[in-house]
């Protein structure tokens, strides 16, 4: 029979050996009322207590709404055994919200998981979120370039969690870094569902001198100037207009680097082709002149074709072309080599 109690008695100590730390959440089954609070049963070796004014976020006596006997909810350990005098331990149920939200924040931080906050004032710095009661800080330096700050007041936005430190009460967060992600997801998706030589429309959003770019489904295209016009021109702004939505056709997509190749001058017929059949060497023909060089005079024989009338074949090789022609002047020529598969046409006008 002594055997058996020592038995008992070891399955008891070992049944109450958890210690019960500060910020733990635990399950506590409501089992007494008392004078200002309530006695929790969390299987330790005595009931917890719970204030009342550790029951809701305004300290007033809660109703038999908020708490009843019975109830079986998650509490937060707000003093341990340790560190009372009777051993008693001390929860809070207004903190397990709180307590979650960390947790939550910090499962949010492993995981890289973008998570939503409300923008509720604007400091020295940057600007201060909400999340499920908890306050953060959002450097200027985190934010959406170019964004006015006053303008997100009452907004929610979208955010990674740089740190999240409950103890120190924590909380830095930055929209840029869920924004990046976000964005390098819809690449990945728009990138894939495009194929070469896939017709799409798309708004011109910057033009450059080398070539402008083209905005498709959030993901931007290079159209190269030499991709514009099968005809020379200048810059690309002779031919687009900021804002314009335009037809284009895909030429290549770097799926490495994340870049798409586009082409506006293959959206119609190649000149190039058209011409053959119609042109031949000795041929004398008409043509505009596009382009004046020190080597010489590029002319525009046919819409989108430029041939190529060098110095050497002009009818006085050492006159500077420059004082010779002019962009815009009509003149007759003569065609001396035709190589339109190679896009190359030869010109003279020693023998016209």
């Amino acid at each position: 029979m002594t055997q058996t109690m020592d038995e008992f008695e070891k399955l008891l100590n070992e049944q109450f050996s958890y210690t019960f730390n500060v910020a733990d959440i635990i399950q506590g089954v409501v089992v007494k009322r008392d004078k200002n609070g309530f006695l929790v049963d969390i299987g330790a070796k005595s009931e917890a207590y719970l204030p009342d004014k550790e029951i809701t976020a305004n300290g007033d006596k809660p109703s038999d709404d908020v708490l009843k006997i019975g109830d079986l909810k998650d509490f937060y350990v707000l003093k341990g055994e340790d560190e009372d005098d009777e051993g008693i331990i001390t929860l809070s149920l207004k903190r397990i919200s709180c307590a979650k939200a960390w947790q939550d924040l910090a499962t949010a931080k492993l995981s890289q998981e973008p998570i939503m906050a409300k923008v509720v004032q604007v400091v020295k710095g940057g600007v201060i979120v909400e999340i499920n009661e908890l306050r953060g800080f959002i450097p200027a330096s985190q934010l959406r370039i170019g964004t006015p700050l006053d303008s997100l007041i009452g907004t929610e936005i979208e955010t990674r969690v740089l740190e999240a430190d409950a103890k120190r009460n924590k909380l830095i967060l930055s929209q840029r870094q869920a924004i990046a992600e976000q964005r390098e997801q819809l690449v990945d998706d728009v990138i894939a569902s495009l194929s070469v030589d896939q017709v799409v429309k798309g708004e011109i959003i910057r033009i450059a001198e080398f070539g402008a770019f083209i905005d498709i489904n959030g993901v931007d295209g290079l159209l190269p100037i030499s991709e514009i016009s099968w005809a020379r021109i200048k810059h690309p702004s002779d031919v687009l207009t900021l804002g314009e939505t335009i037809e284009v056709k895909i030429l290549k997509i770097d799926y490495d680097l994340k870049r798409i190749s586009l082409s506006l001058k293959r959206m119609g017929d190649n000149p190039w082709e058209e011409i053959e059949g119609k042109f031949e060497e000795g041929q004398i023909v008409k043509g505009t002149v596009n382009k004046v060089a020190a080597f010489g005079v590029f002319v525009n024989i046919f819409p989108g074709v430029e041939a190529l009338l060098p110095t050497s074949e002009m009818k006085d090789e050492n006159q500077n072309p420059f004082n010779v022609f002019k962009v815009g002047d009509e003149i007759s020529v003569m065609i001396k080599k035709f190589t339109p598969q190679e896009h190359r046409i030869a010109l003279s006008m020693k023998e016209v």
